[in-house]
């Protein structure tokens, strides 16, 4: 069904416009800052689509619905376009279901490589301050103070990557057979 290199094509642009949203929705979400040299790049590619919507969508608590909106949009755009240009048919309910899995797919994603970004820094350059570094701390921090509710570190050892990565690729196997 991936074959033609049009569709590969479709697929790696959607999904990267799609990666910047996600991004975007998991930064106000986890309150990172925003005058960060990367954020303002995300905001930058984001608004022309994010700002109308908000005219139109409110934010509910914390959640920039707008942001969710155009995630699901530009997700439900890139199954229509990839199941139009391979030829298959998939009934209307089939275009909801992928739509929302393969966006939770792809924001398990962009946790996925927060995470292994998070966990390598931490070897290679802790405490770095270095805008990415910092961003990728914002990000991942919330899921750490999370786990580590539940597993606390143990000495000097923190366990809670770990058990982040197995729940992630867990969700993620789940969610696989709807992602486009």
């Amino acid at each position: 069904m991936y074959s033609d290199p049009f569709v590969m094509l479709i697929k790696v642009v959607c999904n990267l416009y799609l990666f910047i949203v996600l991004l975007r929705l998991v930064l106000q979400l986890t309150r990172a800052d925003f005058y960060n040299p990367i954020s303002q790049g995300v905001v930058k590619a984001t608004s022309p689509f994010v700002l109308p919507l908000r005219k139109v969508i409110p934010a509910i608590g914390r959640v920039d619905t707008a942001s969710l909106v155009l995630a699901f949009f530009v997700q439900f755009l890139t199954v229509l376009l990839v199941v139009f240009m391979s030829g298959a048919t998939i009934p209307a309910v089939g275009y909801a279901i992928y739509t929302v899995a393969g966006t939770v797919y792809h924001l398990l994603d962009l946790y996925f490589w927060a995470m292994l970004i998070s966990v390598i820094l931490s070897w290679v350059a802790p405490g770095a301050s270095h805008p990415g570094a910092l961003l990728i701390g914002q990000i991942t921090a919330p899921l750490y103070r999370a786990c580590q509710r539940i597993i606390p570190p143990l000495g000097g050892l923190d366990l809670s990557p770990i058990f982040i990565f197995l729940a992630i690729s867990f969700l993620k196997q789940l969610l696989a057979p709807y992602s486009i």
